[in-house]
């Protein structure tokens, strides 16, 4: 009974420096990691846990964007705790996306980029997202759009058109995923976003991006010059 108390008061002091090298921003990529899982399992050492998780998924977008189950085998990190993990991704989702609505969409790429990597990062299979924009680029609305398999899925350009006239869309971009890390655009891709952009110009709405992650990488039609 004294060597847990003892274990219990030497966590609640490392948890106290932890918090404060938080304040004075010091702390690791790791620790940040810790300090949060702290919360989610206060009476239990969870540095192995926070180490285990960068070992296993390489970096803080990854962990947020893993699936619960893949969360869940890594020793010590319970269902609740993972759920509290899913529950900070979807935070930051909203925050991304409420921001979008005051604020051009792409006016911070960087900021883009990480919506787009916690949007779809970790998914096992494509999936394809709509972004309608209205004449100053805020985010009318993210539709996922399609689900496919590890390797295709599609887009449905007649009903992209009703839904962007039904919002008064000025503006349209795409964001899909490619489960298998490493792929960039593929010709199948190419040309469905040709098709909509021809099916876009006959009710005059701009098509803006098609935007790709995969592998922890976020890829532009626009910049890798694959649309005219």
């Amino acid at each position: 009974m004294k060597d847990k108390s003892l274990e219990l008061s030497l966590c609640a002091g490392h948890r106290d420096r932890l918090r404060q090298k938080f304040l004075d921003g010091e702390l690791a990529k790791y620790e940040v990691l810790e300090l949060v899982l702290s919360y989610a399992i206060p009476r239990k050492d969870v540095r192995p846990i926070a180490r285990m998780l960068y070992h296993k998924f390489g970096g803080m977008f990854p962990i947020l964007c893993a699936p619960i189950e893949d969360l869940e085998k890594i020793p010590g990190l319970g269902h609740n705790t993972a759920i509290f993990i899913k529950a900070i991704q979807k935070i930051m989702l909203d925050g991304y996306k409420s921001e979008a609505e005051e604020k051009p969409m792409f006016h911070n790429r960087e900021q883009f980029t990480n919506y787009a990597k916690l949007l779809l990062g970790g998914r096992p299979t494509e999936e394809m997202h709509v972004l309608y924009l209205d004449k100053n680029l805020h985010l009318l609305k993210d539709e996922l759009h399609s689900k496919g398999t590890i390797d295709c899925t599609v887009l449905y350009d007649k009903e992209i058109v009703r839904n962007a006239l039904d919002m008064d869309t000025k503006f349209i971009a795409l964001i899909h995923n490619h489960p298998i890390p490493g792929l960039s655009f593929s010709e199948a891709d190419v040309e469905l976003t040709k098709q909509l952009i021809n099916a876009l110009l006959n009710v005059r709405i701009q098509f803006y991006d098609h935007f790709l992650v995969s592998g922890g990488i976020m890829y532009s039609m626009k910049d890798d010059f694959l649309l005219k």
